[in-house]
């Protein structure tokens, strides 16, 4: 078993950290924290702001904070990609 670990960072527009928590918790996390989700060898943290498109137009932009194992996380962010992208549109 690999004791290395990674960070990767990524955001995600048009989604909400209720809705990124609940997409981490379908792949196998525990929320901890508002801003937290643990799993079987990764964490992520989540932080939101509020982005401006345009002059008018504002969205929600999540970032997710992957740590953990890299053969776990590789999996882990593609699931979870596939599923917020969906979401966010």
């Amino acid at each position: 078993m690999s004791t290395e670990r990674e960070t990767r960072e990524r955001s995600y527009r048009g989604i909400s950290v209720r809705l990124a928590r609940k997409y981490l918790e379908k792949l196998g996390g525990t929320t901890v924290a508002d801003d937290r989700v643990e799993g079987d060898a990764w964490v992520a943290t989540l932080a939101d702001d509020e982005v401006s498109i345009g002059p008018s137009l504002k969205l929600t932009e999540v970032t997710v904070v992957f740590e953990g194992d890299p053969s776990t996380l590789d999996p882990l962010i593609e699931r979870f990609s596939q599923k917020a992208m969906r979401a966010g549109g």
